[in-house]
């Protein structure tokens, strides 16, 4: 599947993780995108959508928690 099928917001949270310098956690990923991180509730859709696009292969979620572009 190409990225630019993939809904807008998965689109995003994708370009948030390749701009990061290394491995990045949800609460970064969230401040990338403008999200209120200082609210839970925020986060959690945003994990959600991460943990799908690792689950799908866009994405590796590592041991820790954080996420990196699959090579």
């Amino acid at each position: 599947m190409n990225e630019s099928a993939l809904p807008v917001d998965y689109q995003r949270i994708l370009a948030a993780v390749r701009r990061a310098a290394g491995p990045i956690a949800t609460r970064a990923i969230g401040e990338m995108l403008g999200l209120d991180t200082q609210v839970r509730g925020k986060l959690e859709p945003l994990r959600g959508k991460l943990t799908k696009l690792a689950d799908r292969g866009w994405l590796h979620k590592r041991p820790d928690g954080k996420f990196t572009v699959r090579p």
